[in-house]
């Protein structure tokens, strides 16, 4: 049997009650139960008629029929591939860059290729081989595809245990500019509100009262756009005190003013039918956030570094036109 491609696997009342993953697994025997688990997770298993799983625990039913896509199987490690990077700051340890929107930090199923981590193979050299793990040599945080800003890289077993150390414990100074949509009230505060797995869209989170893991967030409005009244749009700071997975963005939606461009969040307030706005503002083709500000102590020195950066161009552009003023593209 071919492992790539697409398998229909139809369980009998014997594989009734067991484990979607196991009863797969015993199915197909090219594949392993840890696999299979991947590829439920990577949303290639599919129920007919009912739309992708993404629990490998759930639990098989007489007569229901699965669809199994297995993708041509990747390279083992991701390889060197050259492109331009904005790097602000790199000696023996480590690197600090301002990513660009549009660019995956690591291969993922979907983008098994051009990302962050092969740029950064094809800059280093082998010398990152093997650090924070073969898919995400070096990385010790990442940035969403569509979030720009500066990030830090490790260089060396040393330096990646020190800078997760410091992310894990919070230990560094993270500031954030977005776009969002109306005027936070107050125009300065903290939003305190446990994040975790929303309990339907597991591709989502969500403010969750009682299963999610404490997430502080403190922000200040920095201008409004639009009439003073009914302002469209805000340009707010967001300084992070904990660094949960789609923090800023969840909270600014939760307050009422998603992030201008989310196509996750910001899905009930993005202003289409409001025929007053900026036509720039309706269709800005991300979200629009962007990584200001990374202040650290080196790994190896101690020292205090701080790396700021401004907007990327399309937001710059943004504020310019809900200002009046023109940009040249």
């Amino acid at each position: 049997m071919d492992e790539t491609g697409r398998h229909i696997v139809t369980f009998d009342a014997a594989a009734a009650g067991e484990r979607l993953d196991r009863a797969l697994a015993a199915a197909l025997p090219i594949l392993t139960r840890s696999r299979v688990k991947a590829l439920i997770e990577g949303r290639r298993v599919a129920l007919a008629g009912g739309g992708t799983i993404e629990e490998p625990s759930r639990k098989v039913k007489t007569g229901e029929c699965f669809i199994v896509d297995i993708p041509e199987p990747e390279p083992a490690e991701p390889l060197p591939q050259a492109r331009d990077l904005d790097i602000l700051y790199e000696d023996d340890d480590l690197l600090v860059l301002d990513k660009p929107a549009g660019l995956v930090v690591h291969p993922a199923p979907g983008n098994p290729d051009n990302t962050l981590v092969n740029a950064l193979l094809a800059h280093c050299g082998e010398s990152l081989s093997g650090i924070g793990g073969v898919r995400r040599p070096g990385i010790v945080h990442r940035l969403d595809k569509d979030t720009s800003g500066v990030m830090v890289v490790a260089k060396n077993d040393a330096a990646h245990h020190a800078l997760s150390k410091l992310f894990a414990a919070h230990d560094l100074t993270r500031v954030y500019h977005a776009l969002v949509w109306g005027v936070p009230s107050p125009r300065q505060g903290t939003i305190e509100a446990a994040i975790g797995r929303h309990p339907v869209d597991r591709k989502r989170m969500a403010v969750r009262r009682t299963s999610g893991k404490r997430a502080l967030t403190d922000y200040w409005v920095e201008k409004s756009f639009g009439p003073p009244l009914a302002p469209w749009a805000s340009l707010v700071a967001a300084k992070l005190h904990t660094g949960r997975t789609h923090q800023v963005r969840v909270h600014f939606s939760h307050i009422g003013c998603p992030v201008v461009g989310d196509p996750v969040y910001g899905r009930s307030r993005s202003g289409a039918r409001n025929t007053s706005l900026p036509a720039s503002l309706k269709s800005f083709g991300r979200q629009a956030l962007h990584a200001a500000l990374l202040e650290f102590r080196h790994p190896r020195t101690g020292r205090e570094m701080t790396f700021a950066t401004e907007l990327p161009q399309d937001m710059r552009k943004l504020v310019a036109e809900m200002n009046g003023v023109k940009l040249p593209d």
